[in-house]
């Protein structure tokens, strides 16, 4: 039997297994895509997942976008607004928001770490001239 492999680190480590990826966390860039609001995006073919990092009491505005997304609460606890029924969300809290969902979220005491999966690809987290 062979011994597992580590692939090697460095700033986006890719280790390609017939197509497959891994990654660290600790090795994707951070982004300030607005004040309060800290981003890492890891991007595969058809979806992507981000952590987000989140100021307590920040506002995310009500929206849709055509994107199915599924959210993970990590830590911190959020108000969320989804097709006008109000929810409270904490740590260890998956939610789902089907294409065109209306939805928004105000964070509550404390910094907010979120998980989110978006399927497809969110073109203008990719390219913010989009």
């Amino acid at each position: 039997m062979s011994a597992v492999q580590e692939p090697e680190l460095d700033g986006m480590r890719n280790a390609a297994l017939n197509g497959a990826q891994h990654l660290n966390w600790s090795t994707i860039p951070v982004e300030h895509p607005a004040e309060g609001i800290e981003r890492q995006m890891f991007v595969g073919d058809q979806m992507m997942i981000c952590r987000f990092r989140f100021a307590p009491f920040l506002v995310t505005p009500e929206h849709a976008h055509p994107h199915e997304q599924m959210s993970l609460v990590v830590s911190g606890r959020i108000r969320f607004f989804i097709e006008g029924e109000e929810r409270i969300a904490g740590p260890g809290d998956v939610l789902h928001f089907p294409s065109n969902c209306v939805h928004g979220a105000t964070m509550m005491e404390e910094e907010v770490v979120l998980i989110d999966i978006f399927t497809p690809l969110r073109e203008d987290f990719l390219d913010p001239q989009a």
